[in-house]
């Protein structure tokens, strides 16, 4: 018995290996693509000003309108998705935004700019929790915080090489009579196209159908990936409206939503907030806004692993939470260029670094239908932070003349959402509770049959 419990666990290690190599990097390039043509407008800001005659607080409604109808279609598209498969859903997801992306040259005023961002949320709607959804279906739950991290790492990435590539694209302003950032949004948006079209050859949508994979090695990996949600019978129901109405799923969406103020405003302000330093060069601008992505990447890459050794979800999440609330009053309180940049990294660290948490802890609970549903809806409520976010720091900049204000949005959202672990944690025991109840009961059962 021990033999063949040890050969199993050795087949699953090697599958998941395999899982980390051959489908990990086919998300990545996906999502690093979505998260570029998503945050690419921030290096436009001042320029979509000058040239177009967008205002700060317009730009910040139009940063997060992109989040309204991004919102409103996510449990609908991972629905979807669930039913036509991941690898369909994803592909189609990807060449329209990839168009609608590439059509951003055409802004020429405040309408067009909100009419154009509002498509291409409602283009990429369902896109993230498509990932987790194809998350849960191939990896044990042991090994989700680290596939989510290394998914993560894409955003993380694109914060850190969209930048100084966005920068140094908007270089190219004047030629064929086109501005910079108009040659920022064709050159970063027609790749998206063409992946989109790739990803419909190469993704597969569970390890049987990975050409890759030994059946055996397949077999092993759909087997452990349902474990955990086995544990938790009660809501592995088809029902997917039982996963939306439940606490934890509430309040886990709530805490990513406070998240999502903040650090959405981050990235999108960050290099408003660099030039307010006296950086002229977009280069340069973006060069030094990429300290976001790096923060982000450290985070992704650490804090997942950590949080593997840690038996308490709500406390790690609390102790996160509490690192980010100490970054922003830090931030506020310095004038120190240096000490600025360098608590873009730690900031970007604590509020990047504690994403795959969240849906870990969210995972744990939740299978087939109900993990594409509640994860749509989680992500719905968190992108709803992220049209919030940038809103508010927008009007911080416009009533104070100054980006980095948003940092007073960041140290309210964060001390708010510090409120609500303790909230977490209860919710997480008695959902524990009931979830062994029935298995108790059922022990009395048998044990008075017997008897």
């Amino acid at each position: 018995m021990n033999t063949t419990v040890t050969g199993d666990a050795d087949l699953h290690r090697l599958a998941t290996h395999k899982a980390y190599l051959k489908l990990i990097p086919l998300m990545c390039a996906i999502y690093f693509m979505s998260f570029l043509d998503r945050t690419n407008v921030a290096l436009a800001k001042i320029h979509l000003a000058a040239d177009v005659g967008i205002s700060a607080a317009a730009y910040g409604l139009g940063s997060g309108i992109f989040f309204i109808g991004y919102a409103l279609l996510e449990v609908p598209s991972n629905l979807a998705a669930h039913r036509f498969g991941p690898r369909r859903w994803i592909s189609r997801i990807a060449v329209t935004w990839g168009i609608l992306s590439t059509a951003m040259v055409f802004v020429s005023g405040e309408w067009s700019f909100y009419i154009l961002r509002v498509l291409l949320g409602i283009a990429e709607a369902g896109l993230f929790p498509a990932l987790m959804y194809m998350v849960t279906l191939w990896f044990a739950g042991k090994d989700r915080p680290v596939a989510i991290g290394w998914i993560y790492t894409a955003p993380a990435l694109a914060l850190m090489l969209g930048n100084p590539i966005g920068g140094a694209l908007m270089q190219l302003d004047g030629i064929a009579g086109m501005h910079g950032w108009q040659w920022m949004f064709v050159i970063e948006g027609l790749p998206s196209v063409f992946l989109g079209i790739l990803l419909y050859f190469k993704l597969p949508d569970r390890p049987s159908d990975a050409k890759w994979l030994n059946p055996d090695e397949a077999k092993s990996l759909e087997k452990h990936a349902v474990i955990d949600a086995q544990q938790h019978g009660q809501y592995s129901s088809k029902d997917w409206m039982a996963a939306l109405k439940r606490p934890t799923t509430i309040l886990i969406g709530l805490i990513y939503f406070l998240n999502q103020v903040a650090f959405v405003g981050l990235y999108f302000f960050t290099p408003a907030m660099v030039s307010q330093m006296h950086i002229s060069s977009p280069l340069i601008v973006g060069l030094l806004s990429a300290s976001v992505g790096m923060g982000f990447l450290i985070g992704v890459l650490v804090l997942p692993r950590i949080h593997r050794r840690v038996d308490s979800d709500a406390v790690y999440l609390g102790v996160l939470t509490a690192g980010l609330v100490v970054c922003a009053i830090a931030f506020i309180a310095t004038a120190s260029f240096g000490g600025k940049i360098a608590l873009f990294v730690v900031t970007a660290f604590f509020a990047g670094g504690v994403l795959p948490s969240y849906w870990s802890i969210a995972m744990k609970r939740m299978q087939g239908v109900q993990a594409a549903a509640g994860l749509a809806f989680i992500n719905t409520i968190g992108l709803l932070g992220g049209f919030v976010g940038p809103y508010l720091f927008g009007m911080a900049e416009t009533a104070t003349g100054r980006s980095d204000a948003g940092f007073s949005i960041i140290l309210g959202a964060a001390v708010l959402g510090l409120l609500m672990v303790p909230l977490l944690a209860r919710s997480i025991r008695n959902e524990s509770r009931r979830n062994l109840s029935p298995h108790r009961a059922n022990l009395n059962g048998v044990s008075r049959t017997d008897t």
